[in-house]
């Protein structure tokens, strides 16, 4: 039973250490993690009585 907890932990690991290297490295290989920049307007009405 340790030996499966072990073996998940592990690989926990390891998948948080490939997406922070994506995160990082990405950039250099045309991945564009930026959202869209779109203005959005929406007309609100205030009840002030």
């Amino acid at each position: 039973m340790f030996r499966i907890i072990k073996w998940l932990i592990v690989l926990i690991i390891l998948g948080a250490i490939g997406l922070t290297g994506y995160a990082y490295i990405g950039p250099y290989f045309g991945v564009d993690f930026t959202p869209p920049k779109v203005e959005i307007r929406e007309p609100v009405v205030l009840d002030a009585n």
